[in-house]
């Protein structure tokens, strides 16, 4: 429940479309949001209900969701801290477009529609930054359909573990207990759960990762890297 606080200007100014955004604008930003707190694998929205607001990660993991009725996951994004979701609704006054899970113990900020429509037109520097926004989800949504519709799984999967091996400069392995079971894998990978590990069986063999039960550690970085760039 809101507590009263605000959000930090600097947790604003780390959000990639607010960085450019005036101090009074982000102040601005700051006063209309409101802390909302989620425990590892609590909803914190569902699909098609009507619009949450526009939410802003403070500190924990969301993963962006959409289900299938035979209850099969697909999951469109992973958000950490500064990232924020929910622009579409937020933006054309729909509901929400796919559903939202906390991943981990997570704090979010949350402006309403009606305070989001407030400020942009008052400000509007916030409005193209909105529009930046929707633009790179636009983007984002190009690369997973070409990833999808192009790419084999093995591919995917190979492309997969060097992005969450890069989220740490420099590191060479992933821990599988934070979150990347081979079922989240095949959740973000658009498959199941038995191609994920036949993949992943395969890249050892060639040598290109290790496996044990805790790390999946990337042996030949060029060699993975030469996989996720095929098809």
């Amino acid at each position: 429940m809101p507590d009263g606080s605000r959000p930090d200007l600097a947790l604003l100014q780390r959000v990639p479309y607010f960085a450019k955004l005036p101090l009074d604008v982000l102040a601005a930003l700051a006063a209309a949001a409101n802390d909302r707190r989620f425990v590892r694998g609590q909803m914190i929205f569902l699909e098609g209900e009507p619009c949450a607001g526009l939410f802003i990660v403070g500190s924990g993991t969301v993963k962006i969701l959409k289900l299938s009725p035979q209850g099969r996951e697909q999951i469109l994004a992973r958000l950490g801290p500064s990232h924020t979701f929910n622009e579409v609704a937020v933006l054309d006054g729909g509901p929400n477009p796919a559903s939202a899970e906390a991943m981990a113990d997570t704090v979010t900020w949350v402006i309403s529609r009606a305070d989001m429509q407030r400020l942009a037109q008052q400000y509007p520097a916030l409005s193209w930054a909105l529009i930046e926004s929707i633009a790179a989800r636009a983007r984002h949504l190009v690369e997973m359909v070409e990833d999808l519709s192009l790419r084999s799984v093995k591919s995917r999967l190979a492309k997969l573990l060097l992005h969450e091996a890069g989220r740490t400069t420099g590191q060479s392995e992933i821990d599988r207990g934070q979150m990347m079971t081979q079922t989240e894998m095949a959740a973000r990978l658009g498959t199941v759960r038995e191609m994920v590990g036949r993949a992943l069986r395969e890249l050892a063999d060639e040598g290109v990762i290790a496996l044990d039960r805790h790390r999946i550690v990337i042996a030949d970085r060029q060699g993975l890297a030469a996989v996720a760039d095929g098809f």
